[in-house]
């Protein structure tokens, strides 16, 4: 039974109190300058670059890399509708009532953690060695499962479900169980179940699927 906001949970409140638009403007911005300058150490560590860019030969690299750009904010915002309607049903299902309009401000805010691995493969690499490959920096992912065991240990299936095994999904979930908390006004306890069943699983059922169906 939905009781009265805890303090945690009105602290959260006040908080989120902000224009969540400009803050969405702001999201994509710091995503869009760090990929740019990850991209920029990423053609740095390619043998004889400049090179092959007077050449014409990375015009694919810069495409791919525009398009990407472009995409960013598209894909965000189907991002933020998914998870906010996985956990809108869930909690229907359940029994827990939530606004879809607070569970996508809520997703567009809890995006901010993935800023740090993204920040974090920029720093790692911001002065490479000679020896560094622009795969290396492409397929860093700090502090996952793919970063532990090293891509060249795996196959290349387990890539991508290793590299989204990481302490930030974690943290994602911690984040969405106190915004769930906040939103719904059921305990931590009741939360948890939520985040598991519309977050967690959701993702375990597509590695796996991916991992499966890879050719």
């Amino acid at each position: 039974m939905a009781t009265a906001a805890s303090p945690l949970a009105q602290k959260i409140t006040e908080a989120l109190d902000f224009d969540k638009r400009l803050f969405f403007v702001l999201l994509v911005s710091i995503f869009l300058i760090i990929r740019y300058l990850t991209n920029t150490l990423i053609l740095e560590a390619i043998p004889d670059s400049e090179q092959l860019d007077a050449q014409g030969d990375l015009l694919f690299f810069h495409i791919f890399n525009t398009l990407n750009y472009l995409w960013t904010p598209f894909a965000f915002l189907w991002k933020f509708t998914v998870i906010a309607f996985l956990f809108w049903s869930i909690g229907l299902t359940i029994g827990y009532k939530v606004k879809f309009k607070a569970l996508w401000q809520f997703a567009l805010v809890a995006e901010l953690i993935f800023i740090f691995p993204e920040l974090l493969r920029l720093l790692w690499y911001m002065n490479p060695s000679g020896t560094v490959s622009y795969l290396e920096i492409q397929n860093f992912e700090p502090l996952s499962a793919l970063w532990l065991v090293g891509p060249e240990n795996v196959h290349e299936r387990f890539h991508y479900p290793l590299s989204l095994l990481n302490l930030f999904e974690i943290g994602y979930g911690v984040v969405w169980v106190l915004g769930f908390h906040t939103l719904s006004r059921r305990s931590i306890q009741e939360s948890i179940p939520v985040v598991l069943l519309a977050y967690f699983l959701p993702l375990l059922l597509w590695l796996a699927f991916y991992a499966a169906s890879f050719r």
